[in-house]
């Protein structure tokens, strides 16, 4: 039944509403949403998804809106959502002695067959463990028993997930569309078993890795794994028609990104050397052009949205992009809506095709030309020059963009003064090129410390000490003459922390405890980020966090995710970590030139000759 929910304005008696009174965002608990949101009355299988922050971020991820209503859509099981209480409300929650449940119910997550979370950032790891606490299930997969829920976890931070294995009893390598009917089938089926018993038969299923099943050391090699005969292997949804939202949950207030959202493709074969998702997401599989044209048709009438984003990780990389944008404008124009694309490139088609339709939304602009001299851009293989950088600029301040954002990196392998030196040097250029157009030109420069990530050409390297990166951002701000532009850079100690992380393993789960212990929650929030727990927590453990983030890897040690197989070679990665050394440019895979990434034998539609090339 379409329509909003009222199972929770029936039920005042609910002691959740006396605790929202003495909250400052009571709304993110409220619900009375637009949408299919009623639970069924007769699921022999209960999932609860949670996402590990508040619920306008979480509303604003596109992957629970798709998973949301496939689960609804299968026969016997049923789905509800719960979100991280803000610090206020975990306050009153505990105070109050109210577990925290489920939006659409209430029904506390202890009472669930299945509490699912996405692991889409490091610095969210406390905050599953203080849903997993406040929902009335035992932090640690050990301890828990028959009948508390099985705890699966999915998301580009499970193809890396040994920090966290301690709390999580599955974890879903891949697509969940792909992956989450079979699993749950089989644990509605298996209901009443063994829960150890439970576990072995769902790791059988493709993609899915239960970390208790497994014992880790670490030698003088590396991390060790037992047990393991080959590795888990991602799984895929190998086309995108049939995964199709056809319908969507509206939320009851503002969110972060209030808009429908309708995917192009997944993917990328750019190749950029730092961008996980570009490396973890491949093969590109694209979505019709008939079948994004009817998705944002039917969305648009049945949600009342007033803008529409077609996101990837490059919009414009579509090869119908343009008559497919054409094919939308009469439904946009006839509902008054907006369209925006994400994730355009630095490149004149990008920026003229957006610019010059006038269903495009023209508030601020993003550009990342990611580092500031042609040889750092060519070390990360960005495939961006000078040129384009200012033609883009010209671009947008010719079609009516006077804002724009422009996103850096500092402490990319191989960095040099000179190449943070370009950074003022674009910044400034920025400036000069909208006042020679006559435009107002407000340039706002946002620089962010590298993070080294898994599963990508950078794996390898160290990550820049936190005095380095807070020197680099202090002697790039001391520098900015020019009011016309504003500089910021990222907290370093929040990248410290998300190194630390993101190339971590099993060990750190006691670290994480810790640190919850002490009071560490939304970490990935600068207003309650504090180091200093993380470094006692570190401390109490007997941790060095440094062996982590600022060390580099020989070539043959052992890493905590390769029991993980995301479908991109070792092999292929050091191959491209040493041409970044070279600063020698791979090509797009899209220009017919194989890279031999690993991808080539199992599905990838680009792939010529034996894969050597690159």
């Amino acid at each position: 039944m379409m329509g909003v929910n009222l199972m929770l304005f029936k039920e005042w008696n609910d002691p959740k509403w006396d605790a929202m009174a003495s909250v400052s965002r009571p709304s993110r608990y409220a619900g009375g949403e637009w949408g299919n949101t009623s639970p069924k009355d007769d699921a022999s299988l209960r999932m609860c998804l949670c996402f590990p922050d508040v619920y306008e971020v979480g509303m604003s991820y596109l992957g629970f809106q798709l998973l949301y209503g496939m689960i609804k859509g299968i026969e016997g099981i049923d789905v509800e959502r719960s979100y991280c209480p803000w610090i206020d409300m975990e306050k009153e929650l505990r105070e109050r002695n109210i577990a925290l449940g489920s939006l659409e119910s209430s029904r506390a997550l202890s009472d669930f067959d299945v509490v699912g979370f996405t692991l889409q950032y490091e610095l969210s790891f406390t905050n599953i463990l203080t849903m997993l606490n406040l929902g009335g299930i035992p932090l640690k997969g050990q301890d828990r028993g028959k009948d508390h829920p099985i705890v699966v976890a999915g998301g580009p931070g499970s193809l890396s997930p040994e920090p966290i294995s301690d709390f999580i009893d599955l974890f879903c390598l891949g697509d969940g569309e792909a992956m989450l009917p079979q699993l749950l089938k089989l644990l509605s089926e298996t209901k009443g078993m063994d829960r150890d018993e439970r576990l072995k038969l769902a790791s059988s299923l493709p993609g899915v890795y239960a970390p208790s099943l497994l014992s880790w050391s670490f030698s003088g090699r590396g991390a060790v794994f037992s047990g393991v005969n080959d590795p888990f292997r991602r799984v895929i949804s190998p086309e995108m028609d049939s995964i199709c939202p056809e319908s969507a949950i509206i939320p009851s207030s503002s969110i972060l990104h209030d808009r429908i959202a309708v995917e192009l493709f997944r993917g990328c074969s750019r190749g950029c050397r730092f961008c996980q998702a570009g490396m973890i997401y491949r093969p590109v599989r694209e979505r019709s052009q008939e079948k994004v044209v009817e998705t944002v048709s039917k969305l648009a009438s049945s949600t009342g949205w007033d803008e529409v984003s077609l996101v990837s990780l490059a919009s414009c990389d579509y090869p119908n992009i343009e008559s497919t944008i054409m094919a939308l404008k009469p439904i946009m124009e006839e509902r008054g809506m907006k369209l925006s694309l994400p994730s355009l490139r630095m490149d004149n088609f990008s920026l003229s095709l957006a610019a010059g339709l006038d269903v495009m939304k023209k508030s601020g602009l993003t550009l990342a030309p990611e580092g500031g001299s042609q040889r750092i851009r060519d070390v990360v293989n960005k495939g961006v020059s000078d040129h384009d950088i200012d033609e883009s600029l010209k671009s947008a301040f010719e079609h009516g963009w006077n804002r724009i954002k422009l996103y850096f990196m500092m402490g990319l392998p191989t960095e040099t003064e000179e190449d943070l030196s370009g950074i003022l040097e674009i910044s400034e250029r920025a400036v000069s090129i909208g006042r020679s157009l006559n435009r107002r030109a407000d340039i706002t420069v946002s620089v962010a410390g590298f993070v080294p990530k898994p599963h990508t050409p950078f794996q390898w390297e160290p990550q820049d000490l936190m005095e380095s990166f807070r020197e680099k951002g202090r002697w790039l701000k001391g520098r900015v003459k020019n009011k016309k532009i504003s500089l910021k850079y990222h907290e370093p100690a929040q990248s410290f922390i998300e190194g630390v992380m993101a190339r971590g393993d099993r060990r750190l789960g006691k670290a994480i405890e810790r640190a919850w212990e002490r009071g560490a929650r939304f970490d990935g929030w600068s207003e309650t980020f504090n180091l200093s727990i993380w470094l006692e927590a570190f401390s109490d453990v007997g941790i060095d966090p440094s062996w982590y983030a600022n060390r580099e890897r020989p070539m043959d040690e052992g890493f905590p995710w390769d029991h993980i197989d995301c479908g991109v070679t070792r092999e292929f990665l050091w191959r491209e970590r040493e041409k970044a050394r070279m600063a020698i440019l791979t090509p797009d895979c899209r220009g017919g030139v194989c890279s031999g990434c690993g991808w080539q034998s199992q599905g990838c539609s680009w792939s010529r000759g034996d894969g050597s090339n690159g």
